[in-house]
């Protein structure tokens, strides 16, 4: 789960911002947790310390991304990092922190199509359009850790589009928290 940036779009931790009552860093990684996965990662940069202190992260991992200010790719870099040295994972779920409303269904229909193809990519198609999570498997992992600055997968799987399964939603991209206005659209967290 990738959750290191500065949010300066927002002018705040956007991880922390309150949902419900909780962070909603912390809304994300129970989300994910609740996934068939073996385990989740995050990926901590801007106001790590901070998050720490706010934010349960029940059993994941939190890996720190001192060079967060890179981007993207650096927090990919230290998330698959940690899993290359376990031979037992086989694939990873690329997350966004930021996006509190992955519909349930998508993860294991993402698996699913990685039962169905040997592609080294799954990627979920929200009425035509890509999002995410992306799943990947250990073949491209070195790929996505070469990538530089805020490149994220996208841009590596647009490029090799033999390497990518798709998977089709009819519901819209979830949404992701950037500005102020987002957190009025996501609805009221009881």
């Amino acid at each position: 789960m990738l959750a290191a940036g500065e949010a300066r779009r927002m002018g705040r931790p956007k991880q922390l911002i309150d949902w419900g009552g909780r962070p909603l860093l912390e809304h994300v990684v129970r989300a994910v947790a609740s996934w068939p996965v073996a385990g989740v990662v995050v990926v901590l940069g801007a106001y790590a310390e901070e998050i720490l202190d706010r934010v349960d992260f029940g059993t994941a991992l939190v890996a720190l991304n001192p060079g967060w200010k890179e981007g993207l790719a650096s927090s990919l870099r230290i998330g698959l990092d940690l899993l290359t040295r376990d031979p037992a994972y086989e694939a990873a779920f690329i997350v966004l922190g930021d996006q509190p409303q992955i519909p349930p269904e998508v993860p294991a229909a993402l698996l699913a199509g990685a039962e169905e193809s040997s592609r080294p990519a799954v990627v979920p198609v929200y009425r035509y359009q890509r999002g995410n999570p992306v799943l990947v498997r250990r073949p491209i992992w070195g790929q996505l850790m070469s990538l530089q600055a805020d490149s994220g997968a996208a841009g590596l799987l647009a490029a090799h589009p033999a390497w990518v399964y798709e998977v089709r939603f009819e519901c819209t991209v979830p949404a992701d928290i950037d500005l102020p206005d987002d957190i009025q659209n996501l609805p009221r967290r009881s």
